[in-house]
């Protein structure tokens, strides 16, 4: 990010309560990990259910890697131009395919609403092993 000339940015590390805060108030993110092709990222909606995020999905690359228990990374961030400003917070860990059937009665009742098209009967989670998120603070910070 960049401002004005002579404009200075900061960045500064977000706290892990910070970092769930964020997670807790959006619903859109990107799901990377890799597939037969190698890297894939996916723009997919989401809810944070327990310190975890959860995703619903059809058959394909996502719910694939789910099975395998692979390691993913999952991101969210936001930006604000006038300001020059933005965070992103990074949730690295392993995509589980839900399949017992009293948490998928739980999982149901989340709001996750699924822009694309589809059933997305699947439920996966990202079961996290690291977090971390940073604020870019521009000039007008």
């Amino acid at each position: 990010m960049s401002g004005p000339p002579g404009a200075e940015s900061s960045w500064q590390e977000l706290t892990r309560s910070d970092c769930f805060e964020l997670l807790a108030r959006h619903d859109l993110g990107r799901l990377s990990f890799l597939d037969h092709l190698g890297p894939i990222i996916v723009p997919v909606n989401y809810v944070l259910d327990r310190y975890m995020v959860v995703i619903r999905s059809d058959e394909g690359a996502k719910l694939d890697a789910a099975d395998r228990g692979i390691k993913v990374a999952f991101e969210i961030d936001g930006f604000d131009a006038a300001r020059g400003s933005g965070w992103s917070v990074l949730v690295r860990g392993e995509a589980v395919t839900v399949t017992d059937p009293t948490e998928l009665t739980r999982l149901r009742e989340l709001p996750i609403s699924p822009l694309a098209p589809g059933t997305k009967s699947h439920y996966i989670r990202v079961m996290p092993a690291m977090l971390s998120g940073r604020r870019i603070l521009g000039s007008e910070g």
